[in-house]
């Protein structure tokens, strides 16, 4: 059975002012709650981490050492 790119994560490549999408799908998973973001709400990642996060919260949490 194929699968939709909806039914499936994205895998990017962050860099500091954008990203490239590498493998097609609809989100991306947050490192912090592992939750799916929809690629058009993706506002933040991290270019040296090669990580997404869900919103503000998440992101700061995991650039100040939090998991």
């Amino acid at each position: 059975m194929l699968m939709k790119n909806s039914d499936r994560a994205a895998t990017l490549f962050y860099q500091a002012n954008g990203f490239r999408v590498m493998t097609p799908g609809s989100h991306v998973v947050c490192a912090v709650t592992a939750q799916a973001i929809p690629l058009e709400l993706l506002r933040y990642w991290s270019a040296a981490r090669q990580e997404a996060y869900a919103d503000a919260a998440a992101a700061t949490r995991r650039l100040c050492g939090g998991k």
